[in-house]
């Protein structure tokens, strides 16, 4: 079983009863950074490292405030591989303080774009504590990627000549369509000079001397 290591000021909240309840193994320690820490492997054998910062709805208007957040979320990224956020609450985080919306919303997306860490929406402790058990859990099993995609379906010819041609400059599905059926084959659109290029609705000169620069230059 993976071990969740928390920061000891966590106990109050009663999260760690919770897991220790679920069967968890569960280390207290003082952290510097994240509220809990979980390790694992990868599918190749390597270390990674899972941090969660954890805020109630106030705490985290709280952070806001005072910019100490942002320092938290430098922190998270800087040292773990994978770090996550939680918020924890069920009330209208709106309606709790005299903030305006769009700085809650500004937030955040921040810390989704800006910072790249998911946003994690909890309802209490109990709800949280089943989130660490389910990330701990799947951190455990060997994961397998391609698994989880599972398999493509194979594109047909007709599809696959299409694909090939939507990657020339200023080509999408509708125009690949149509130059295909205007020349037939792949080849015969390859060779087709800027004239011929144009007899094509909605390619112009600047469309077809693009295409011809990407078939004819040399790869540098």
């Amino acid at each position: 079983m993976i071990k969740i290591i928390i920061d000891h000021r966590e106990r109050p909240s009663g999260i760690i009863k919770e897991l220790i309840k679920r069967g968890l193994e569960v280390e207290e320690k003082q952290l510097e950074v994240a509220d809990f820490i979980i390790q694992s492997k990868t599918i190749d054998d390597k270390i990674v490292s899972v941090g969660i910062e954890k805020k109630s709805l106030n705490d985290f208007l709280n952070s806001i405030a005072d910019k100490r957040l942002i320092k938290q979320l430098m922190n998270l990224k800087d040292n773990f591989d994978i770090p996550l956020f939680i918020l924890e609450g069920n009330d209208n985080i709106y309606a709790l303080r005299n903030f305006h919306p769009n700085a809650i919303r500004g937030m955040l997306a921040s810390i989704i774009i800006d910072f790249q860490i998911p946003v994690l929406n909890t309802k209490g402790c109990k709800d949280t504590a089943s989130f660490l058990e389910i990330i701990a859990k799947r951190l455990e099993k060997k994961r397998s990627f391609s698994s989880l995609l599972g398999k493509r379906k194979q594109l047909t010819l007709k599809e696959q000549q299409e694909l090939l041609i939507e990657t020339l400059p200023g080509i999408g599905s509708v125009l690949s369509k149509s130059l295909l059926s205007e020349f037939k084959t792949v080849k015969k659109i390859i060779n087709a000079n800027e004239k011929k290029l144009q007899n094509v609705k909605k390619i112009g000169a600047i469309k077809a001397r693009k295409i011809r620069e990407v078939i004819e230059k040399e790869y540098m």
